[in-house]
Formats: C-alpha cells, sequence, structure tokens
C-alpha cells in the first residue's frame, strides 16, 4: 500500500446535465498529497480537442482572453470549500458552455505519483419545466370561516429532452419564510411538512394528482393557522451517472391568499360580585361569520382555579346541537338568541365562589344528513364572587378566677354578646390562644391551646397538649354564648394574656358548615408577683486524711429560699484525672438519690465493687455519701448536684432550681513503684502462613515488689494502618485471675495470649494472613497489694506501638501451579507423540507398489 500511494484529483462522475440560465457548480478535490495543506487547482474547458483556460486560485494571470470578462464580472468564480477541495460556479450557465471541465492541481509532491487532474462532461439543455396556477384564476383570495374545506391546484409540466422528474411542494408563507406543507418528492413519496404530519395521517391535508399535469392540495378543517399566502413550488431532478439525484433547476407560483375568519366564544360579564342567597346569571356569546346551517353545542364549566384544564374542572349544564338540556335542579341553560346562551344558578353559596367558563362547538350538516363537528372554542374563565351574609356579634372575655400563688386554679370565660342578623343555620365555636411576654422589641407569636370544629369536636394545639389530656385544663360550654377554659394548678409558665376566637360558621346547601366570621376578644393577663428560687449546697470531707484501702467520706447540707415545701434530689460525680483510659471526658456520675428516696447507681462499672458506694439521706437538707475500699483510680474532685422540687397539681413534683457543691478532693500520696510497658518482637516482617511473636514486658522501678503482691490486666490491640490514623481493634485480653478473652475474628488465622513470667505476656497470631498487619500494642492495667491485703488498682499503662508487617511468599505461592502445569505439559506432549505413533503405523500407511524390472545379462557379440 505504500508503494501505491499516490495524489488523486477527483470530480464528479459526469456527464452532468444541467439547465440553461442555471447557476452550474461543479466540485473538486484532491487527497494522498504531500507539501502544504491547503491546494491549488487550475481549470479548463474544452469543446472538442484543445483545453481553454478558464481560471486558477493561484495564478490571477491564468485566464484566457475569452473568458476574462465573465471572470471579472463574477459570472465564473472558483470557491473554495476546504484546503483540498473547491468549487468552479457558473452563473447563468449558456449551450456554449457545454463540454468538457478539467481541473489539476500543480504537484507539491516529492515524487511525481498518481493523477493530477480529472476531467467531467456538462451537458446544457434547454428550459423545458413550466408552472403555473389553475387555468381559471392564476391567484386569487378566498375568505373563509373556520372549520371550512378548500382547495387549490397548480400546473406544472416539462419538455426536458433528458428523463427528468419533478419535485411538487405547496408551501405557506409563515411570516416572512416559506413553510412546507405537503409534497410530492421526485421518487413518488408524499411528504409532510414540520407540524403538519398529524393532519396528513387523520387526512385533513391531501395532495392529489389530476388531468393535464395538475397536482391539487386538499385542506379539510381549517384553522386560524392555515390562513396566509399559499404557492407552488416545483423543482427538476435527474438522475446522474452515479446513481444519485441531482436537482437541476426550481420553479415557483403563488396560487392564492387564504384569510380565515376566527370563531370566538366569550362570556358577556366580567368578574361578577354576588352576595349569599342571591341568582348568579352568565351568558356565553359565540362570535362568527357563518351565514349558512349550523348548530352549537354549548358546556358550561367551574373550577376552583383559573388554570384549571377542562378535565379537572366540573361540568356544570351541557346542551348538545340538538338543543337537548342536560338536567340540573338549581342550574339553568336557555337558547336566548343564534348565538347567545345563557347561564342562571338560583340561590348561590359561598362555595360557587371559583371560575365559570363555558366551551362552544359549531356543528354543520353534511349532504348525508350527518352533523359534523367544524370548530370548538373555550372562553376565558369569569371570577365570581360571592358575599357570605355574616352574622354581627361581639366577644367578651373575663377571669372569675385568677391566681395569686402558684398551683392556684385560673378561670377564664369567653361570652358571645350583641349577637344580631343571625338565623337559626348559624353555629358557634370558639378558639383559645396564648400569647407570651416578651422583653424589649421582641416579636411575640401566638400559641394554640385548644380549638372547635363545625361539628365541636375539641383540636388540641401544641401548647400544653399533655396536661390538657391528663386533665390539668379543662375546656367547657357552660352555656349557648358562653366558653371556658379553666388550668387546675397554675405555674409560672402559664403567666402570660389569653383571648378567645368566636367563630360563625353556616349551613349551606349540602348540609356541611362553612366558617363564615371570625370575632377575636381583648386579651386578658394572667400575671402574679414571684421571687426568684435561690439553692446552697455546702459540701464536707468527714475525713480530712486517710489512705487508699480506708472508707472516704463526704456530707453535703442543702438550704433553699422562696421553694415551698421543697424536696431534693442528689447525684455525686466524679471528675478523674485525663490519664484515666476508662473515661476520657473525665466527670463520671456515680450514684445519685431521687426526691423520694430512691438511690440508683449511675456509670459506677467496678463490678468488684458493686456495695462499695453508699448514698443516704441523714436529714431533710442533709445526704452523706460513702465509699468502702477506696483505690488509687479513685482519685479525683467529688461534688453534689442537688435538685430542688416543688410540689405541683395533681401530686406531681415540678423541678425548681438546681445547685453544685464545691469540689472535695481525693488525692493519695504514696512512694510505691513505677510500672513502664513495651513491646518487643524478635521478627516484625513475616510471612504468610507463618507466626507472629509479640512480648509485653513490664518493667518495675522505685521499691520492689514480690510477684505474689501484683498483677496485671493486659489487653492487645491493633490498628489496620500504617499510621495510627484509624480505630484501635481489641485482639484478646488476660485478666490478673488469668481468663483470656477473644474478639471475633473473621480471618483463618488464630490468636493465643499466655503469661509465660510474672513480667512478660506473649501474643501469637498462628497462620499470618494479610489483614493481620499493622501497629501492635498492649494496654496493662497494674494491681498491688498493699500492707492491709488490699489489692489497689494502679493507672492504666499504654505501650508504644510496634508495627507487624506480614510479607507474601513468593515460590510457595508459585510452587505447586509450577509443579501442576509441568505435569500436565509432560503428559500432553506424550499423549501427542502417542497419537502420532500410532495414526502412522496403523491409520496413514500407504503400500507403495514398486515397477519390477528385468535383469538380463548382456550378450556377446559374438552371440548376436
Amino acid at each position: 500500500l505504500a508503494f501505491c500511494r499516490g495524489r488523486i484529483v477527483r470530480v464528479p462522475k459526469g456527464p452532468l446535465i444541467r439547465v440553461v440560465g442555471t447557476e452550474v457548480a461543479i466540485p473538486c478535490s484532491v487527497s494522498d498529497y504531500d507539501g502544504p495543506s491547503e491546494q491549488n487547482f487550475d481549470w479548463e474547458f474544452s469543446r472538442e480537442t484543445d483545453f481553454v483556460r478558464i481560471v486558477s486560485t493561484w495564478d490571477s494571470t491564468f485566464t484566457s482572453e475569452e473568458y476574462q470578462k465573465r471572470v471579472g464580472r463574477g459570472d465564473i468564480k472558483l470557491r473554495r470549500s476546504s484546503n483540498d477541495a473547491v468549487e468552479l460556479v457558473i452563473r447563468n450557465i449558456q449551450p456554449a458552455d457545454q463540454g468538457r471541465y478539467k481541473c489539476s492541481t500543480p504537484s507539491t509532491d516529492a515524487t511525481v505519483q498518481g493523477n493530477y487532474d480529472a476531467e467531467v462532461q456538462v451537458k446544457v439543455i434547454s428550459d423545458g419545466l413550466s408552472v403555473s396556477g389553475s387555468k381559471a384564476r392564476s391567484s386569487t383570495s378566498l375568505r373563509l370561516s373556520e372549520g371550512d374545506s378548500f382547495k387549490l391546484r397548480c400546473s406544472a409540466i416539462t419538455t426536458s429532452p433528458e428523463h427528468t422528474h419533478l419535485h411538487v411542494t405547496w408551501q405557506i408563507k409563515s411570516g416572512s419564510s416559506w413553510q412546507d406543507i405537503l409534497s410530492l418528492t421526485h421518487e413518488g413519496k408524499f411528504q409532510p411538512g414540520p407540524g403538519y404530519e398529524e393532519r396528513y395521517r387523520s387526512g385533513d391535508i391531501r395532495l392529489d394528482t389530476g388531468a393535464n399535469d395538475t397536482y391539487r392540495l386538499s385542506v379539510s378543517q381549517a384553522s386560524s393557522a392555515d390562513g396566509g399566502a399559499y404557492r407552488c413550488l416545483v423543482s427538476e431532478w435527474v438522475r446522474g451517472a452515479d446513481g444519485s439525484w441531482q436537482k437541476i433547476q426550481e420553479k415557483s407560483v403563488e396560487i392564492a391568499t387564504v384569510s380565515i375568519q376566527r370563531t370566538d366564544v366569550v362570556i358577556s360579564t366580567s368578574n361578577v360580585s354576588v352576595t349569599e342567597r342571591d341568582s348568579l346569571d352568565l351568558t356565553c356569546n359565540i362570535t362568527t361569520d357563518r351565514s349558512g346551517i349550523f348548530q352549537a353545542e354549548v358546556m358550561w364549566y367551574f373550577s376552583a382555579s383559573p388554570d384549571d384544564t377542562l378535565s379537572d374542572a366540573q361540568l356544570l349544564l351541557s346542551m348538545d346541537h340538538d338543543s337537548v338540556v342536560s338536567d340540573s335542579t338549581l342550574i339553568s341553560l336557555s337558547h336566548v338568541d343564534r348565538n347567545s346562551y345563557r347561564l342562571l344558578v338560583r340561590d348561590v353559596d359561598v362555595e360557587d365562589s371559583g371560575y365559570y367558563f363555558c366551551e362552544a362547538a359549531i356543528w354543520v350538516p353534511l349532504h348525508n344528513g350527518s352533523w359534523h363537528k367544524v370548530v370548538e372554542r373555550t372562553s376565558a374563565p369569569v371570577s365570581v364572587v360571592v358575599t357570605a351574609l355574616e352574622p354581627d356579634y361581639d366577644v367578651f372575655l373575663n377571669a372569675s378566677k385568677t391566681p395569686k400563688f402558684s398551683d392556684d386554679p385560673t378561670e377564664l370565660n369567653c361570652r358571645i354578646t350583641n349577637v344580631q342578623d343571625t338565623e337559626a343555620n348559624i353555629r358557634f365555636t370558639v378558639s383559645w390562644y396564648y400569647r407570651q411576654h416578651l422583653p424589649g422589641d421582641n416579636v411575640v407569636t401566638e400559641e394554640l391551646l385548644a380549638s372547635m370544629d363545625a361539628d365541636w369536636a375539641l383540636l388540641l394545639g401544641d401548647r400544653g397538649r399533655e396536661r390538657i389530656q391528663n386533665g390539668e385544663i379543662i375546656f367547657s360550654k357552660k352555656s349557648a354564648d358562653t366558653f371556658s377554659l379553666r388550668i387546675q394548678w397554675t405555674s409560672e409558665s402559664d403567666r402570660g394574656d389569653y383571648f378567645c376566637v368566636i367563630s360563625a360558621w353556616s349551613r349551606h346547601r349540602n348540609n356541611s358548615w362553612v366558617k363564615s366570621k371570625d370575632v377575636t376578644s381583648a386579651p386578658v393577663n394572667i400575671f402574679w408577683a414571684t421571687q426568684d428560687y435561690t439553692l446552697t449546697v455546702e459540701a464536707v470531707k468527714l475525713k480530712p486524711f486517710f489512705v487508699a484501702g480506708h472508707t472516704f467520706e463526704m456530707t453535703c447540707k442543702v438550704s433553699s429560699k422562696n421553694i415551698k415545701t421543697p424536696r431534693y434530689s442528689v447525684l455525686i460525680t466524679a471528675e478523674k484525672p485525663f490519664t484515666d483510659q476508662s473515661n476520657p471526658n473525665g466527670t463520671t456520675r456515680i450514684i445519685s438519690l431521687n426526691q423520694d428516696s430512691v438511690v440508683r447507681l449511675e456509670d459506677w462499672t467496678d463490678q468488684t465493687r458493686v456495695d462499695g458506694v453508699v448514698l443516704e439521706k441523714v436529714q431533710e437538707n442533709e445526704f452523706r455519701y460513702r465509699m468502702y475500699q477506696t483505690q488509687i483510680s479513685d482519685a479525683g474532685l467529688y461534688r453534689c448536684v442537688v435538685t430542688a422540687w416543688s410540689p405541683g397539681g395533681g401530686g406531681m413534683w415540678r423541678e425548681a432550681v438546681n445547685g453544685l457543691s464545691n469540689p472535695i478532693q481525693i488525692d493519695f500520696q504514696t512512694s510505691g513503684p513505677v510500672f513502664n510497658v513495651s513491646v518487643h518482637s524478635d521478627s516484625p516482617t513475616i510471612y504468610q502462613g507463618e507466626v507472629a511473636d509479640l512480648l509485653c514486658i513490664v518493667t518495675t522501678e522505685g521499691m520492689p515488689l514480690e510477684p505474689d503482691d501484683m498483677s496485671f490486666d493486659v489487653s492487645w490491640f491493633a490498628v489496620r494502618s500504617f499510621a495510627l490514623d484509624r480505630e484501635p481493634v481489641l485482639l484478646a485480653s488476660l485478666d490478673r485471675r488469668g481468663i483470656v478473652t477473644q474478639s471475633r475474628r473473621n480471618g483463618s488465622s488464630d490468636l493465643s495470649l499466655e503469661r509465660i513470667s510474672p513480667l512478660e505476656f506473649r501474643l501469637r497470631v498462628h497462620s499470618c494472613e494479610d489483614h493481620d498487619f499493622g501497629n501492635h500494642y498492649c494496654v496493662v492495667t497494674p494491681w498491688v497489694r498493699s500492707a492491709t491485703g488490699v489489692w489497689q488498682r494502679e493507672p492504666d499503662i499504654k505501650a508504644k506501638p510496634i508495627f507487624l508487617s506480614v510479607k507474601m511468599d513468593v515460590l510457595n505461592a508459585f510452587k505447586y501451579p509450577l509443579l501442576i502445569g509441568i505435569g500436565l505439559a509432560t503428559v500432553i506432549g506424550l499423549l501427542s507423540c502417542l497419537i502420532g505413533y500410532c495414526s502412522s503405523r496403523w491409520c496413514c500407511k500407504k503400500e507403495v507398489q514398486e515397477t519390477r524390472r528385468e535383469r538380463r545379462r548382456l550378450m556377446s557379440m559374438e552371440m548376436d
């Protein structure tokens, strides 16, 4: 392919048939060339033998004398479409331009390869295409009504000597441009224009051929969009030498101008406002210029929103084209005149407020006696507002009982007065609201306590819902015009403004109740003077000096003011040093005693000393806390958190105020041993399947101890990352009694934890896997036995982590696959040799017949 590569110049396959007087564009392109990307082109023309130079892209003096005027006027020019392609454009081609055209490219290649020019034959034929309108009238104006039908005709004929086909397209002028309606292509296919596909499939738009080369456009169900100028566009096509269709000329003629009179449907009245119980009168007018026989079909709709569609709206009443009206009791539809239809709604209600619109359809008779719908329109919606007959009344709110102190009852009465213009179908309900007083200019929001619906059912608000359900707040109706609100036990949070809203409800035709009016009362303020609660808590340490193992005691004395018959709940808390691993936040809740003297252990987690803490009530305002057999880990600041409670309504206790005591410190001064922990491994890098040994070594400094006087809780952790940026995972633990606890593992590796000496603990990971890597460390909790025989817990000690790396044994990983592969290859090779030997021995053996030669001795010359 590399040796065959060369420049290729291409022109269309001839002959090219063109019509005299039209514009001709002959393309020429070049490919597979060397040199610059932009190539130059020369065009020459020959009628018989010699070629005459026409035009060039790079040489302005290339044009011969007989073509200089036409090139100068622009009748002949070159139009470049890309760097490697141009078009020779000849405007108003004449019979003298018929002949051979040659396109050539100057060489820019390193070697001469391929073809550098190409020729094409151009044949110029006479113009035999004629297009005209109808013989009766070449151009006319049609004035039609919406829904009518019309037909337009045009004639197109060609006398071309070549075998050409016609392409006929009907177009309508939309604005300043022409839009295709329907075409009969040069291949004999019907093609609707954009937006006309559905009408073509339904048969409303057709294109028929008739005698004398006429083409008729038929349009049914004309709409306002069909108004405009219509023309017939005819193009002539010929099949080229390469089998493709080429358009050689195009002509058009305007046929007619069509105007469509639109049919409108309007409601004579604009926005309407009527009073309840009156009648609503609306008229639907149909505007049309039809003079023939037609009938109208009218339907009235109601909608709550002006944007609702017909499917969402409610059909009120309808009249078909035979003047048959659907049945209704309170709504009537009448035919006022030829184009007007009246809707009358009697005894309107508030629910009749909304939007009304009518839909009208025009029906015309056909030749067979049936009726055909030609147009359908919907009017714009008309807003109708029905004003309710509101009753006139006033609302008065007063407090029959006001609290002087907390927990006193409160009672409010909401009364309806000066009732006028009320009917038997009016009902009153009440809604109660609370508004809190805020300092300054803060915005005050209203909170709903409860309300009644039209059926006098009580609906609770968010404020005080639980108190209402417990019966602490009671709503009642004392009489037909009086509603009551009673708070059994009023608290400080109930202080504020209260007001009521009386709602009037009207009964509608369907026996439903609709709210017609709301009247709000003046607010009533509920307030009484109070003094702030005060609470003082003092903690006292009973024994100023003690050592580990002894009992710690402290008392909490409470004093309060402005609290009626208080009771106290006490909580003991401890603030441990930040070195305590069990509680990194620092504060621990130990034990509590509530206002009913019920004791509860909070966050006390030492199972060995469940009974080691006691909290008791010494007097009404004095409490004592004891902690037996204190440990060094119990060091910290201890406080009493006291809550004062006052009796509330219904035998409930209400929280009044909280208090915090001064801290009592527990600090042990000891000169005992100091423990250090480290992690060691002889081989921190191992292969998969091997055993990893990790040692946790405890060392002591200071006062020496006997091995029997100390024990340790050891826990092993792992962080599965190179950096310590993940949560540690507990692997196993060994308590001081020798009980081993392991966490659940997902892999096939196993763990073992043992004590190999009084101060050394070994963790083994058997059959290591790749997920066993990471930083490993141990946490040791020392226990030391004091001189009194009590075991004391020392603070936890964390060792510096060591990184365990697990590698893959490449030889062991590939040993078995290699042995299996070599074995299979050997077996297959021996089997192949055996099959070949057997085939050559028995299956493919060929007997070779040798030609037998006679063996005769030469005779001597004497015996010849």
